[in-house]
């Protein structure tokens, strides 16, 4: 595969292991990799010549992605928006709740 026909990705950014809300994700553009990583014999670290691989393009939208990959003639794919378990809100207070089912466990 040359460095021309490389396939970008562009998948919802992922959160932060610090980050329990949805703000501050957006959508990247990952390009794949041209081609493949070799060892460098001289220090044995593993690497190679693409660039490429290393950019990482993030957009406030999908669309907004899609947009900017066909304005520069770059192939993509679009993986699907991860879907994300709903939040039951929570309070305090339900662990002193007259008549609570389970115990408190903490």
């Amino acid at each position: 595969m040359s460095r021309d026909t490389a396939i970008a990705r562009i998948r919802c950014q992922p959160r932060s292991a610090m980050q329990s809300g949805k703000a501050r994700t957006g959508w990247q553009l990952v390009f794949s990799p041209a081609e493949a990583r070799r060892t460098d014999p001289l220090t044995g670290w593993w690497g190679s010549g693409d660039t490429r691989a290393q950019l990482r393009l993030s957009f406030s939208t999908r669309e907004a992605a899609e947009a900017y990959a066909r304005a520069n003639n770059i192939p993509y794919e679009v993986e699907a928006e991860p879907r994300h378990a709903a939040i039951k809100p929570k309070s305090y207070a339900e662990n002193f709740r007259y008549g609570r089912a389970e115990n408190w466990t903490h």
